[in-house]
């Protein structure tokens, strides 16, 4: 079964998944089901006309960080305050 790629936890193939394929194309792949030719050409055309502002991109940063902090910051204080847990037990 060469140049199929493979669950990470079973053996068999996915189907219809090659090594090499770029994230966008499955996506567009994933996407583009039970759509016509002609609704996929509107969205992409859409999608191709859309034009971010000046503060577009800073605005988008910031909100990935606000998301992201916070939760990062809980898994941490998590996996800390278990350790910390271990250790006061086991000493």
């Amino acid at each position: 079964m060469a140049g199929t790629e493979t669950r990470a936890l079973g053996s068999m193939p996915l189907p219809g998944r090659k090594k090499g394929r770029d994230m966008i194309g499955r996506f567009k792949e994933i996407l583009s089901r039970g759509k016509t030719k002609e609704q996929l050409d509107e969205h992409y055309k859409k999608m191709e006309e859309l034009e971010l502002e000046k503060g577009d991109f800073p605005a988008m940063v910031i909100a990935a960080i606000i998301t992201f902090i916070p939760v990062v910051l809980i898994a941490l204080a998590v996996i800390f305050g278990l350790v910390w847990l271990f250790y006061i037990y086991f000493t």
